[in-house]
């Protein structure tokens, strides 16, 4: 009983709560005056930006400026998100960005879409990494947004095979915390014959499963959400995918956290028509570049940017595209193309210098872009 009583109400305390209640009253309508002055301003801006609406260096410098003026006790992150989705508001009154992803509905290219361009946007979901660049360059989508590399299992090889031939640029990426989950139409192991998930996702997963699933089929589709949406029509099936996958498809989650590595992160990079992003004080710039095969070859090409005092964050190589670089004693001689990311926007004094001088040695040098680093 004086447990109970201790947790009564007193008249005092129901007087702080009103009390409480009428300020958050009062706050809640200041936001609102102020948000839509806000929302006011952009579309002033909006007016003047000669047709370019989304700028990704802009909202770059909003997004940190909050977030370094952050005090709490709301954390960086939900900061973060909240003036996203306010940006992404103000953005839709001048016009709705179209935004293709891999999808289906679920899938973790959908939650990286939302990250970068907030819930105002036209989401609209492709079949293939292929697909998203289709639509990017035959305008019927503003931008694309597809997965480039992953910490666990490295690069993404279609989406570095379709930036060698594609005429669209880097705009931006986005960095996000990959969490797997295992799903099913019903809970319960019993009758399991089947796990559907992507390439990469299996791989990320693969010790978990081994251990807890061993010998069950394990069978690759195009995405996680492809995988739960074939796990929603099979219940002897398995989904290995995210939580928003399980929300969408109405799954059971039957383990949270498979994945082998705990800071799994997948990167994500925006693909547009055009490369119009300033610098913004935080950048990368994304490079393809090639030589003939020879010793030597790839050091001299990268010490420009050793020289000049410019960090490489990625270097990675595949087979150029129809290219051979000729025989030796009968044998075919491939020729590779460089992806590399360095940091500092090509507008930077240093970064240009070092371009000009990777430029007079390579025998191709494409810049894909520089855009904004990831802010979360």
């Amino acid at each position: 009983m004086d447990d109970m009583a201790s947790q009564d109400i007193t008249q005092e305390d129901t007087a702080r709560l009103a009390e409480l209640r009428r300020e958050i009253d009062t706050i809640d309508i200041d936001m609102l005056e102020l948000l839509n002055r806000r929302a006011a301003l952009a579309q002033a801006v909006g007016k003047l930006k000669n047709g370019v609406v989304y700028r990704a260096e802009r909202e770059a410098q909003v997004l940190r400026r909050v977030a370094e003026h952050n005090r709490g006790p709301m954390g960086r992150e939900a900061v973060v998100r909240v003036w996203r989705e306010i940006m992404s508001a103000c953005l839709a009154l001048e016009r709705p960005l179209t935004v293709a992803y891999l999808g289906p509905q679920g899938s973790f290219s959908e939650v990286a879409a939302l990250r970068q361009f907030g819930h105002a946007v036209q989401l609209q979901p492709c079949a293939s990494i292929d697909e998203v660049f289709r639509e990017v360059e035959a305008g019927s989508a503003d931008y694309g947004i597809v997965p480039v590399e992953n910490s666990t299992e490295g690069a993404v090889n279609r989406t570095l095979d379709l930036l060698q031939e594609t005429p669209l640029h880097l705009s931006g990426e986005v960095a996000l915390r990959i969490h797997h989950s295992l799903l099913r139409k019903v809970e319960g192991f019993e009758g399991v014959r089947v796990i559907y998930s992507h390439a990469q996702s299996l791989a990320q997963c693969r010790n978990w499963l081994a251990i807890h699933l061993p010998g069950v089929s394990q069978v690759a589709v195009a995405s996680n959400a492809e995988a739960a949406r074939l796990a929603a029509e099979d219940s002897s099936a398995l989904a290995v995918a995210g939580e928003t996958a399980a929300q969408h498809y109405h799954l059971y989650r039957l383990h949270d956290r498979i994945e082998d590595e705990p800071d799994n992160t997948t990167r994500f990079v925006v693909i547009a028509t055009r490369d119009v992003a300033a610098p913004s004080g935080n950048d990368k710039t994304s490079l393809l570049l090639s030589r003939p095969n020879e010793p030597g070859a790839i050091v001299s090409l990268l010490q420009p940017f050793s020289t000049h005092g410019i960090s490489l964050t990625k270097l990675e190589s595949r087979p150029a595209r129809s290219r051979l670089g000729g025989f030796s004693r009968g044998t075919p001689i491939w020729e590779y193309v460089f992806f590399v990311d360095i940091e500092g926007h090509r507008e930077d004094a240093a970064v240009k210098a070092a371009l000009q001088e990777v430029s007079a040695q390579a025998s191709l040098m494409k810049v894909l872009g520089s855009y904004p680093g990831s802010v979360c």
